[in-house]
């Protein structure tokens, strides 16, 4: 039997670091056209849902196939609210065995990742109940008292040789309707870590950030065409 999988993508109008940075144009289109288009053609995806309060993305999207409006209620709108609530509002509306979401700002996603990481959440649901990915990281770490966190100052191993710990980089969450209620937190109690490139994972949050990833994706395009 095959399993309706359901993408949810949430996008506010507003962004209060890179002004209208989810519509804003990324390699000459609308930046979240880019993740969109990595979701829909992701065979394993049933539909794409896009929970906004921005008439500029609504218009854009209404009426493509496998593409699904959702009007964000006034009381979800404010930057400070919790996605977690924003998704528990989407699963009210929209039925799926499985959910995952994403952000317009991770534009460098493939394809590829997203069917391998989708594809092993189902490998593993008999003992994970969610999945989120994840950048591994080797390199000393201190906290702010100026202790180390990873490693011991006192024998200097090389990065490489350290024990990896791993970063959570809001690229890409996979859950159920069940999970997202139990824990009321898109990462349930029995996660599955899902490592994945930090090209991949870059994600656009200030400035720098956005034009750092326009290159790359540039120069990623530029090197696949010349395969």
């Amino acid at each position: 039997m095959s399993q309706r999988i359901v993408g949810l993508l949430p996008m506010r109008h507003t962004s209060e670091r890179v002004p209208g940075k989810n519509y804003r144009p990324f390699a000459g289109r609308p930046l979240f056209e880019h993740v969109l288009t990595t979701l829909l053609e992701c065979d394993l995806v049933t539909e794409v849902v896009i929970d906004t309060d921005s008439s500029t993305i609504a218009d854009a999207v209404t009426g493509r196939p496998r593409v699904r409006v959702v009007d964000r209620p006034e009381h979800l709108r404010a930057g400070e609210v919790p996605m977690n609530d924003v998704l528990l509002h989407d699963v009210d509306l929209v039925d799926a065995d499985v959910y995952f979401q994403t952000h317009a700002t991770n534009p460098l996603l493939t394809v590829e990742t997203l069917g391998a990481a989708i594809a092993t959440f189902l490998e593993h649901r008999s003992s994970h109940d969610s999945l989120f990915t994840v950048t591994r990281l080797q390199t000393r770490l201190w906290d702010e008292r100026s202790r180390p966190i990873n490693h011991d100052p006192r024998v200097l191993l090389r990065t490489q040789d350290l024990p990896p710990v791993f970063e959570e980089n809001s690229c890409l969450y996979v859950f159920t309707e069940a999970s997202l209620r139990m824990a009321q937190n898109r990462i349930g109690e029995r996660p599955f870590l899902f490592e994945m490139s930090p090209r991949e994972a870059l994600d656009i949050d200030t400035e720098w950030d956005f034009q750092m990833a326009e290159l790359v994706y540039r120069e990623t395009r530029r090197l696949e065409g010349d395969r």
